[in-house]
């Protein structure tokens, strides 16, 4: 199963990578949780903020697959220890590629690769779109969209 999403924004790719990766951009567009990574090919990552376990909870964490500001952010993820016992063996691959087009950014996800079986495919499809649909917000307003929790 491949997940693709494409959303144009008005903005330069730098500051479209400024929301995926700095504390601000994903605090502000990954439901308050923020991105933990050197983001270098390799080290590990972690999605944390509020949650099960408080203010630390691990929603999201894996494996940096390539970074390089401005074009492209790969990871392979597992879901926080807090959401299933058997985390370590439910994995996908996402990757945001960021392409000039013209005075905008086309932002493209591409979430495959899940481990056979994985339950978080059900509701990561609808929660993708909220989040993208977040992060165009964000770039171009600096404000977010209440989804009303």
């Amino acid at each position: 199963m491949e997940l693709k999403y494409e959303f144009y924004i008005g903005a330069e790719p730098e500051q479209v990578w400024k929301t995926l990766v700095s504390p601000e951009g994903t605090r502000s567009t990954f439901f308050g949780s923020i991105l933990k990574s050197d983001l270098t090919p390799g080290a590990s990552f972690e999605y944390v903020g509020p949650g099960e376990d408080g203010d630390e909870t691990v929603h999201v964490y894996g494996t940096i697959l390539e970074a390089e500001p401005g074009k492209v952010l790969s990871y392979r993820e597992h879901p926080g220890p807090s959401y299933r016992e058997n985390h370590a063996e439910l994995e996908s691959r996402v990757t945001f590629r960021l392409d000039k087009v013209g005075g905008c950014t086309k932002l493209t996800l591409v979430n495959d690769e899940w481990s056979p079986g994985n339950p978080a495919l059900e509701h990561t499809e609808g929660h993708w779109w909220m989040i993208l649909s977040n992060i165009k917000t964000y770039t171009e307003t600096g404000k977010t969209l209440d989804f009303g929790w």
